[in-house]
C-alpha cells in the first residue's frame, strides 16, 4: 500500500460525503500531522517513509484554518481526521473554538463519527460477513487494504499482498482477501454515518 494512504483516502471520502450533504465544501487535505517523536522514534515514526509534526503545530494548523474559514463567511466547520492518532487534537481545538464562538452561529466539530466508521463499525461489518478479527486487523490487514483499494486501487501493490506476523512491516492483520467490493461497504458506512451525524450537528 502506498505511502500517504490517509490523505489519498480522506480527499476521496469526503469529496463524497459533500456531494451527500449538498451543501458543502472540502478544504485541501493537511498533509502532515503528528506521527510519532523523531528521537527516540516511536508510533509510526519507526518505520521508513513517515513525516511527522508536533502536536501543538498540528493544532495550531487547524485552529487557524478554522479562523480563517470562520473569516470567510463558513458557519459550520467539521474536521475530519482519518488517522487515529489525532483524533484527540481535533476535538481540543474544537472544544476551544467552539467555547470562544459561543452564541456567534459558527460551529466548529470534530466528527468523531467519520473515524469510527471507517475502523469500529466496519470491522464489525467485516466480522459479520464471516472473516475473523486476525484478518480484519488494523492496520494494513483486510479491513485497511480493502477501504483502500475502493478508494484508490492503484494505490495497493496486489501481487505484494501476504500473511506476515503481527505488526511485521506496519502490518496488524492479514491483506490476503481484500478486495475493492468489501471495501465499499466500509465506503457506505463512513459516507452515510458521516453525512447523518453532519446533519444531526448542524441542525442544533
Amino acid at each position: 500500500m502506498e505511502l500517504g494512504k490517509h490523505n489519498v483516502r480522506v480527499k476521496v471520502l469526503t469529496e463524497k460525503i459533500a456531494r451527500e450533504l449538498g451543501n458543502a465544501l472540502v478544504a485541501p487535505v493537511v498533509a502532515y500531522v503528528p506521527e510519532g517523536s523523531i528521537t527516540p522514534p516511536t508510533s509510526h515514526m519507526r518505520y521508513p517513509g513517515t513525516i511527522t509534526i508536533p502536536d501543538d503545530t498540528f493544532a495550531t494548523l487547524l485552529e487557524y484554518a478554522a479562523r480563517s474559514m470562520k473569516q470567510a463567511g463558513f458557519r459550520n466547520i467539521i474536521f475530519l481526521g482519518d488517522h487515529g492518532g489525532y483524533q484527540a487534537i481535533e476535538k481540543r481545538v474544537a472544544s476551544k473554538l467552539a467555547r470562544e464562538w459561543s452564541g456567534s452561529g459558527v460551529r466548529v466539530i470534530a466528527l468523531e463519527e467519520y473515524y469510527r466508521a471507517g475502523t469500529d463499525r466496519f470491522e464489525a461489518i467485516l466480522e459479520a460477513h464471516g472473516f475473523t478479527s486476525a484478518e480484519v486487523g488494523k492496520h494494513a490487514g483486510l479491513m485497511d487494504t480493502s477501504l483502500q483499494m475502493a478508494v484508490a486501487s492503484g494505490t495497493v501493490r496486489t501481487d505484494l499482498l501476504s500473511s506476515t506476523t503481527p505488526n511485521q512491516g506496519g502490518v496488524e492483520g492479514d491483506p490476503r482477501k481484500a478486495s475493492a467490493q468489501l471495501g465499499e461497504l466500509g465506503v457506505t458506512e463512513i459516507v452515510n454515518s458521516s453525512v447523518a451525524a453532519i446533519q444531526k450537528y448542524t441542525a442544533k
